[in-house]
């Protein structure tokens, strides 16, 4: 095998197979060239991802995906400067899919690797769609996995702020939704019964107001320093709908209240989640706001957001398209890395809780 080249700048294959959407990309210095996502339908039937079926389909359709990705870019093997493939966190047969086929790729044609945390790539994404949403930011990333709150001085230079201390957001909306009978995947239910509430009852958006449902370590009394400050926590407010749908229930009285209750979720989540972030522009001065991940697709929390960060804060949000998980966010992660010198061993592997890189 020919040594491997340095990386001169030129077009990225982004891999992206750390749960349930196989995805390839080519990005380069101007943006997406191409991008190729299949989703998988298999799992719901389940009620959630099942690991293995998710492996099994990563390996069948990655070939295709990819084939996909450089027809769309209109580019040849031959043009390809680098590699960029999600290593973490993610679901450890999935993410081997994707790491083990690029790390094959890259190995036959001299061409230098990059394993990215998957996370960090959804900062990237959100910066592929706005100019703006460049450093210095406070990013929130809410996703099915991850619900982290920090602060980026550059791009590769963190300061983590608070995290979820039990639940993540988007686990939150998925096991809220399985107990109000709605179908997998349960954010884009809940979102549609809110819609369905609001609509009964004229109004533009927000809770229906019917259920009181905590605010999980939200606190007026809270102050700059406090663990509480930042941080969050969504196993009690799960536990809350939970309590209530179950009296429901006995009462015959759960299915024309679903909407209702979904709504009020929705609205506690998203007050949560706004309040922290807007504490964090506050207190660091930083206006500019970069929203990643899953649950930045819930058209609620992007309002929620921009309502109470106001004139204070500049928000800048994925289309649906980037904040699903994508190859593209990947790709530009890698072109970033691969930039300033840094590149991934053959022995790389796949870390189901890799811990998120320049993080203090």
């Amino acid at each position: 095998m020919a040594p491997v080249a340095a990386f001169k700048g030129g077009p990225i294959l982004g891999i992206e197979t750390s749960c349930d959407e196989t995805s390839a990309a080519v990005v380069d210095e101007d943006g997406i060239r191409s991008l190729a996502i299949a989703s998988q339908d298999a799992h719901a039937a389940f009620g959630g991802v099942v690991p293995e079926i998710a492996a099994r389909e990563h390996i069948r359709s990655l070939d295709a995906m990819v084939r996909h990705a450089m027809r769309e870019a209109e580019v040849g093997h031959a043009d390809i400067a680098g590699v960029g493939v999600t290593a973490g966190p993610g679901l450890v047969g999935a993410l081997l899919a994707g790491v083990n086929w690029a790390k094959a790729y890259a190995f036959a044609r001299g061409l230098p690797l990059l394993g990215v945390h998957h996370m960090e790539g959804h900062l990237f994404g959100t910066a592929l769609e706005h100019e703006s949403a460049q450093p210095p930011f406070i990013g929130l990333l809410v996703s099915g996995g991850h619900t982290l709150l920090l602060q980026a001085r550059a791009w590769g230079s963190y300061r983590l702020l608070g995290q979820t201390r039990d639940d993540a957001a988007g686990e939150a909306f998925d096991k809220v939704a399985r107990r109000l009978g709605l179908p997998y995947p349960g954010g884009p239910q809940i979102q549609r019964a809110a819609e369905r509430s609001a609509a009964a009852r004229g109004t533009a958006g927000g809770a229906a107001g019917r259920f009181r449902l905590p605010r999980p370590m939200l606190s007026r009394r809270d102050l700059p320093g406090d663990p509480a400050y930042y941080d969050m926590s969504f196993s009690g407010l799960k536990t809350a709908v939970a309590r209530i749908a179950g009296q429901l229930e006995e009462e015959g009285a759960l299915a024309d209240a679903v909407d209702d209750l979904a709504a009020d979720f929705q609205e506690a989540v998203v007050d949560v989640l706004a309040e922290k972030t807007r504490r964090a522009v506050e207190q660091t001065g930083c206006r500019r706001v970069v929203l990643g991940g899953g649950v930045a697709r819930n058209s609620r929390l992007r309002e929620g957001l921009a309502e109470r960060l106001g004139s204070s804060g500049e928000l800048y949000a994925p289309s649906p398209r980037l904040a699903t998980d994508n190859a593209a966010m990947i790709a530009a992660a890698a072109r970033f890395r691969l930039a300033r010198g840094e590149r991934s061993p053959w022995s790389l592997n796949a870390e189901a809780a890799l811990a998120f890189p320049g993080l203090a």
